[in-house]
């Protein structure tokens, strides 16, 4: 059965969802492991370029922790490591391409005003 919100109650569960995703690159990196994709750390600093393999790290360790991504290590020299979405992360993908398609929008509904 579903939550019924009062305006308050909504206001406190959208803060805590958005503390899942707070961070400016979390969102990027999400986007790189939608549609099931693997990633590995290497492929992250391919795909984005300006984020510092600490800010890196850390945002996947913070993702990892709060069980949206799931990290893999294979037992080699040298160390490979992969990421992926869990199913809860998978879960995520409607509401940001709804998030996309809103800010898609804002262009044509400037141009009607």
């Amino acid at each position: 059965m579903r939550k019924i919100y009062t305006p308050a109650s909504a206001a406190a569960e959208t803060l805590e969802a958005i503390k899942f995703l707070e961070g400016r690159w979390k969102l990027i990196i999400l986007f790189h492991l939608f549609d099931g994709k693997v990633q590995r750390y290497s492929d992250f600093e391919k795909l984005i370029p300006d984020i510092s393999q600490k800010m890196l790290a850390q945002q996947l360790r913070k993702l990892e922790a709060d069980g949206i991504v799931q990290r893999k290590v294979y037992p080699q020299v040298p160390p490979k490591v992969e990421y992926r979405l869990t199913a809860w992360g998978q879960a995520l993908c409607p509401a940001l391409d709804a998030l996309l398609n809103w800010a898609e929008q804002k262009e044509s509904i400037e141009e009607t005003a």
